[in-house]
Order: structure tokens, then sequence, then C-alpha cells
């Protein structure tokens, strides 16, 4: 074999064994830099379809009325005064209230909210039990239930009435009063198709506000007449207050005008 095509040989040979070192791989021509190769382009990420469907927006509320609907119950029905107990049943101040009517001999209202009767059902049971009226005040105390569609309004008012009537379940259920007295003439037509009458207030001293036992006395006194509602707090907040402004205020009233049951 001549010299040229020996060294030809050899050097085909030598670029064969280099180029196997990695299976696969094209290996770079003599003298060039390896190359890292062409950068992937990533796929373009394709658009999510749509959900088949979507939360509706919740209903706007209706405007609250300027004036108060008429038809509201706002007198006791009679000469004597209603004592009436919102958004209880509460384990702290409620049976203070029961000991303090129980003690004078006289009886009340109250005026439940739902959440509070499930979970104080032995305390509604007394309640009933005492000869107390007891009244819905819806189950967690909105005080814009009356603005809202009406089979939502319905629907909260007989979850509330099952949750009393759980606990009280040979109790009438006579009233329906409004958080806040924020009313509706819609939320009326409601509440009377399930047999509720709607309870309002003529006398509020605004307990609710903490004020001293001393303005609420002041407050109560000076408002009252025959034939009033009051408005007083058995839950809701610290009402040491008002425990402390009704065992003045109990005996005080009985003894001025009478404390009937509403009529």
């Amino acid at each position: 074999m001549r010299p040229r095509a020996v060294l030809a040989l050899a050097l085909g040979l030598v670029l064969l064994v280099a180029g196997c070192g990695e299976p696969g791989k094209t290996p770079s021509p003599a003298g060039a830099p390896p190359s890292a190769g062409p950068t992937p382009t990533p796929a373009p990420t394709a658009p999510r379809p749509s959900p088949s469907h979507t939360t509706p927006p919740k209903p706007k509320l209706r405007p609250l009325p300027k004036t108060l609907p008429a038809g509201l119950h706002r007198s006791s029905g009679d000469r004597g005064v209603a004592l009436t107990f919102d958004d209880g049943p509460d384990p702290r101040y409620t049976p203070q209230i029961l000991d303090q009517l129980r003690a004078a001999h006289v009886t009340a209202t109250f005026c439940l909210v739902g959440k509070q009767a499930k979970r104080y059902p032995q305390l509604v049971a007394r309640i009933a039990r005492e000869g107390h009226q007891l009244c819905n005040h819806s189950w967690r105390h909105d005080i814009n239930l009356g603005r809202r569609p009406l089979a939502e309004i319905r629907a909260d008012l007989v979850r509330t009435n099952e949750a009393i009537r759980a606990a009280a379940p040979r109790a009438p259920i006579t009233w329906f009063r409004q958080p806040g007295g924020r009313w509706t003439a819609e939320e009326l037509t409601v509440a009377r198709q399930l047999g509720l009458r709607p309870l309002h207030w003529s006398v509020d001293p605004r307990d609710w506000d903490h004020p001293p036992a001393k303005t609420i006395i002041q407050r109560v006194t000076a408002a009252t007449h025959h034939g009033s509602i009051v408005l007083m707090h058995d839950a809701g907040g610290d009402r040491a207050q008002t425990m402390a402004a009704c065992r003045r205020l109990i005996p005080d009233l009985k003894r001025r005008y009478g404390i009937s049951r509403l009529r």
C-alpha cells in the first residue's frame, strides 16, 4: 500500500473513533468549538376552555323604605306595658332576666335569634316553660333581611322557627321582629304568610349602646305610657347595665302601669 493511502486510512479511523464517544451525537467539524445546540422554543400554551357555568352575581338589595310600612304592631294591646328582650338566648344574661320576671310574677316576649336558639335550646325551653311569649328575630340578626329576595326572607324565617320549635315543640311562635327595625313591605308579607305578626316597639332606651343603668332607667321612664312596648336586650354583647336597670324597671313599671302580655 502506498504511504499516502496508509495515512488517509489512519486519519479516517481516528475520526471514526472520536465520533463514537457519545452515541447519537454528530461530531463537530475539526477546529470548530463545541456547540450547545439551538435553544428549543417552548410550545405556545393553549388557552384554557371557559367553565361551562359561572356563579351568578348576588341580587342587589332593595332600597330601604324612607318610612316604616303600615301594619306594624306598636302597642301592647291593653293599658299595660309589654316588655320585650332581643337577641338571645344568652347563657349569662337570659337566666338573670328570667329570674327577675319570675320574682315579679310577670311575663315578657323574647325575640330569639335562630343561631342562638340552636346553640342554647335549654334556655329556649325554659323561656317557654315559664310562660313567656316567643318571637322570631331572624337566623343571624340580619338587619338587611327585609331587603333580600322573598325566597331568602322565607328561608331565613322558616329556619329560625325550626330551631325554636326543636327546643320548645309545643310553644307557639306568634311574632316576628326585624333586627334594627329595618322593615319592608315585602318582609311583612312573608311573615304574615308564615303566621307571624310583625312586632315593633314604642320605647327604645338604646341599651344596645351600653349606656349606664341610670340612663336606661331614665329613658324608659320618660317615654313609657299605658300600652307601650319596651325594647331591651338580653344578649348581643355586655348587657350588665340592662340587667341592673331591669331590677328597678320591672317592679316600677308593674306598679305604675301593669305588665301585660302582647295581644
